[in-house]
């Protein structure tokens, strides 16, 4: 736990605004987007020598436990070790490169994993233990020194992360400043309760630069303003020499733009409201004033509503922190969860990617039961989350990432046009041009 130097725990997330960084000013490439020689200098500089996530770490019980991950080429198995320990490997079997564990989810029957070819057999730990017919291979193979290949792995958050350079740099290290800003959120106590994975027509980058910047808001998230400042003059953008960015965005009331609409606040932030002790339509005329007031009610009855709201901050109970993670994470955090966002690598064409979003929420003591003011609609802890797997469209991820979707695919398609010439570029898109540069740092490395 991080503290003061009096020993008491940090409250609140250091809000002072990072030094901007030096920007190039080179055009993006739109071939980036879709050429195979980049796609795979990215694989080989950026994806497998970053930190990735695995698994959640609420995702493992008992020993055997495990989690796969497809992830470009490669499939990440994560499984519990008979010590307790959570460790990731390679997902091959060592004698004829088998796809090890084929299901995304489950246990190791006798806490072993057994290849479904030949039935050479490891323990949950990695260490090899059957080779059928082993006198028939020739003693120099050294058929008992082929264990499991492991992946360098760490936690932070409730996360299993791996990295597969085992030169890296330390997690903890590597996703500074915002591990330390997001210690004060409960996050190992969030549980998710929306899993989708879409297969989209649109390369990852366009994900990131996406969440890297929000002067989209106004026109693609119209809803927004009603519940949130989405106005760059009301908000924040830091960038840091981690290669990390956020966003500062006050929620809980509407944006400072908004005249009148109170209908619509109150069919958005109503239920929040209520449960909060607030009477919607005693705004009605003053709903700017909603912000401070669900902070004072927050602060007021946290504890008796199964809130433990002492490391947070005032803003901390109605704003939205948005931080993206070099090279493809984005977490959301809101006052009572976390909007979790991640494009994946394709295995086989660049034009396409993987995105996965998870809802993670934060649930009130003694309830099993709440009402999400972000997916405007009613959780449920006790029952797990099913993984909903498909193309873009078939599954909702709540209606703000629908419309991010959306668009996506389109903008695959135009970015290939002769018309089509540079980038143009506002001040509030900034940290769109700053993971640019940090991807061409890191391409660059030797």
């Amino acid at each position: 736990m991080i503290t003061t130097e009096n020993a008491k725990p940090r409250v609140g997330i250091d809000p002072a605004k990072a030094p901007d960084p030096v920007l190039s000013d080179r055009p993006f490439d739109p071939s980036h987007y879709w050429d195979k020689d980049f796609w795979k200098q990215e694989w080989d500089k950026v994806w497998t020598r970053t930190w990735q996530i695995a698994a959640m770490t609420n995702q493992f019980k008992n020993p055997g436990d495990f989690v796969t991950l497809e992830f470009g080429h490669e499939v990440i198995l994560a499984i519990m070790g008979t010590d307790g320990e959570i460790r990731c490997f390679y997902n091959v079997c060592q004698h004829r490169g088998m796809m090890l564990v084929t299901e995304e989810v489950g246990s190791a029957p006798s806490k072993r994993l057994t290849c479904p070819y030949h039935a050479w057999s490891w323990d949950v730990n990695g260490i090899l233990k059957t080779v059928p017919d082993e006198p028939n291979f020739d003693k120099s193979l050294n058929c008992r020194d082929k264990h499991l290949v492991p992946i360098r792995t760490e936690f932070w958050g409730g996360f299993v992360w791996f990295n597969m350079d085992n030169n890296c740099q330390p997690l903890r290290e590597s996703l500074e400043p915002v591990a330390d800003h997001l210690d004060v959120y409960p996050m190992e106590e969030m549980v998710r309760t929306l899993w989708v994975t879409i297969e989209g027509d649109f390369n990852w980058k366009l994900v990131q630069d996406n969440f890297n910047e929000s002067y989209h808001v106004f026109h693609a998230h119209p809803q927004l303003k009603y519940v949130a400042e989405f106005a760059y003059r009301y908000s924040q953008f830091d960038m840091y020499p981690s290669g990390h960015a956020r966003m500062l965005m006050p929620g809980g009331a509407p944006s400072r733009t908004v005249k009148g609409g109170e209908d619509e606040i109150i069919r958005q932030l109503g239920e929040h409201m209520q449960f909060w002790g607030l009477n919607p339509d005693d705004f009605r005329g003053r709903m700017h004033e909603l912000r401070e007031a669900l902070q004072r009610q927050k602060r007021l009855l946290g504890a008796e509503k199964g809130y433990d709201y002492s490391r947070f901050d005032d803003s901390m109970l109605t704003d939205n922190w948005h931080y993206t993670l070099f090279p493809n994470l984005s977490l959301s955090l809101k006052p009572d969860g976390n909007i979790w966002l991640r494009a994946r690598p394709h295995p086989t064409d660049p034009e396409k990617c993987y995105f996965d979003m998870w809802y993670l929420n934060w649930f009130p003591k003694g309830q099993e039961r709440y009402y999400s003011p972000t997916l405007r609609d009613w959780v449920d802890m006790a029952t797990p989350a099913p993984h909903q797997i498909g193309k873009a469209g078939d599954y909702s991820m709540g209606p703000t990432i629908d419309q991010d979707v959306a668009i996506w695919g389109a903008q695959q398609k135009a970015l290939h046009s002769r018309g089509y010439k540079m980038e143009i570029l506002a001040g509030q898109e900034a940290r769109v041009r700053y993971f640019h540069d940090n991807l061409e740092k890191w391409i660059n490395r030797p």
